[in-house]
């Protein structure tokens, strides 16, 4: 392995994310949703939540049948959002103030209003757009297992038939099929010419961003994208080339995707893979009774709650596995929240949602906010209206941004009737004018746990971790990270029950975050409070 090309770009390592919906954001021009000179206006507050860089969700070119993920041109900006010249502003704004951007890339699928697919869909369509895209031979072939589930059936008078990868208008582009099967002769190999030259345009479209002013890109569906590929060794192939060719112009380049990590992370490819599905993951973070008698799922106490009921091992487990089979290779991201997740506020005090923005900071991987969540912004109902592809949960957590207690939450100046998605109708305190002015408010203990990530070596996002306490019910979560010499004791402890355990590492602690934990230097006993987070940092002698 080359372990120079999995190292992280340096100003991600203590990087913290911020990811923006720019539709539910900011409204400057007074049409109900937001745009990139809302995300322009409010770059200093996003720089003063302690975020380093932002995520993007999507602004191309669009008929929003999945808000944006239909893409109809991908080196064009939705004339709702602005421009590209908006774009580049946008691009060199963030850079000024020394802080970085990726956006959302979806290479996986177009809009049907591509004009890529329409090309594919004509009766006599021509090379190479006949087979940029997925069609069976006949319009009778459904594909055979397992494709028919996802085949859509007499779209056009092309005879055949043709694969989506979410909703029925995302036909799926033809990265190939690293085991075609021979009796099934529209499966293309990744080798073919035509496959090529979409690989090769994939490639031109991020590079045409970089050059714009982005940084690099979160990568949406990365693991899906070749298809019988059972070891996932053609679509790594595919981002190790990817990121070799961008990266020897844009050697700052950072690419994190959504997927398995390790069947992604190979050193080569992409830095980082988030891991939100694995088993655990919702029952860690969300609280249990408020997230099942809002969206009908949970059942399990949060491991975060004030119970201590909670279980993290189940979630550990899997990370562990991911973590010990990619070690060296990339980097595991947790995600707290993110557009396609229930508001981790469902239920939670303040005070539990410090603790898991803590952990969040202190979990290897690199942190990421999504907008309102700093503030405690809640889920909202699932009977918000449906439409861009907002179905539950999504729409609860899609909408506007908490600014202030004027009208639409200072989101917008138009009539309510005419918002993207309606505000909060509750919004209490869970606006930015409100936790300014509020010394202990949610807004600054997350500022404050921003900065001692940004701080810390050993908060880095590839530093080490040693497990100490695994967070069975009970009982805390507990763990070392270290770096270069620096050492930093993390234990997070939901219950007010007090707890004590031994660690085989002794030595000079002081607290660093949390009042409540104490180090019995000579024979490792700690102790710790309960009620929230708690960091000692190891001081060398």
């Amino acid at each position: 392995m080359n372990t120079l090309k999995s190292t992280l770009p340096d100003w991600t390592r203590n990087a913290v994310f911020y990811e923006v919906y720019p539709q539910s954001f900011y409204d400057t021009n007074g049409d109900g949703i937001g745009d990139i000179e809302g995300i322009i206006r409010k770059l200093d507050y996003i720089q003063s939540v302690g975020a380093t860089a932002l995520w993007i969700n999507p602004f191309y070119l669009s008929p929003m049948r999945d808000a944006g993920y239909d893409v109809a041109d991908f080196t064009q900006v939705d004339p709702r959002y602005g421009t590209l010249d908006d774009a580049r502003r946008l691009f060199e704004e963030i850079h000024n103030r020394g802080m970085r951007v990726i956006l959302d890339f979806v290479p996986g699928h177009t809009s049907i209003d591509h004009p890529w697919f329409r090309q594919s869909a004509c009766t006599n369509a021509v090379r190479p757009y006949r087979n940029w895209y997925i069609w069976t031979d006949s319009a009778w072939n459904d594909g055979g297992d397992p494709w028919n589930k996802k085949m859509i059936h007499g779209y056009s008078n092309r005879d055949g038939n043709f694969l989506i990868n979410f909703f029925w208008s995302q036909p799926a582009l033809n990265f190939g099929f690293a085991q075609p099967e021979p009796d099934k002769p529209w499966q293309l190999p990744t080798t073919h010419e035509d496959v090529q030259a979409l690989w090769k345009e994939m490639r031109r479209i991020m590079r045409f961003w970089l050059e714009q002013g982005a940084d690099g890109f979160r990568v949406d569906m990365a693991d899906s994208l070749i298809r019988n590929d059972p070891d996932k060794k053609e679509i790594r192939r595919f981002w190790s080339e990817t990121r070799t060719e961008l990266e020897a112009d844009f050697p700052d380049l950072f690419l994190i995707a959504e997927g398995h990590p390790s069947k992604l992370l190979d050193g080569a490819g992409f830095h980082s893979v988030y891991l939100h599905w694995a088993p655990g993951y919702q029952e860690i973070f969300r609280s249990g009774e408020t997230f099942n008698q809002e969206l009908g799922k949970m059942k399990t106490e949060a491991f975060f709650s004030p119970s201590g009921q909670g279980d993290f091992r189940p979630y550990l487990k899997t990370w562990q596995e991911e973590y010990a089979r990619t070690q060296g290779k990339g980097v595991i991201t947790v995600p707290v929240g993110n557009h396609d997740l229930s508001r981790v506020a469902v239920g939670q005090s303040d005070d539990e949602l410090e603790m898991i923005f803590a952990f969040q900071c202190a979990w290897p991987g690199i942190p990421f906010i999504y907008y309102g969540d700093e503030l405690g912004m809640r889920q909202q109902s699932s009977e918000n209206p449906i439409h861009e592809g907002h179905y539950p949960t999504r729409n609860g957590a899609r909408t506007p941004m908490h600014w202030d207690n004027t009208g639409n939450c200072g989101f917008s100046p138009c009539a309510p009737t005419r918002l993207y998605l309606p505000v909060d109708p509750n919004p209490g305190s869970s606006t930015v004018a409100e936790q300014e002015n509020t010394s202990d408010s949610l807004l600054q203990r997350v500022r404050n746990l921003n900065t001692l990530h940004r701080k810390q070596a050993a908060f880095a996002a590839d530093a080490d971790v040693e497990i100490l306490q695994e967070g069975a019910p009970g009982q805390p979560l507990a763990f070392i990270r270290q770096s270069g010499g620096e050492s930093i004791l993390c234990v997070f402890a939901p219950s007010s029950k007090p707890f004590s355990f031994k660690m085989d590492v002794t030595g000079e602690w002081e607290p660093l975050a949390g009042s409540g934990i104490s180090v019995d230097s000579q024979n490792g006993q700690i102790t710790v409070s309960g009620n929230g987070a708690h960091w000692a940092f190891f001081k060398q002698t």
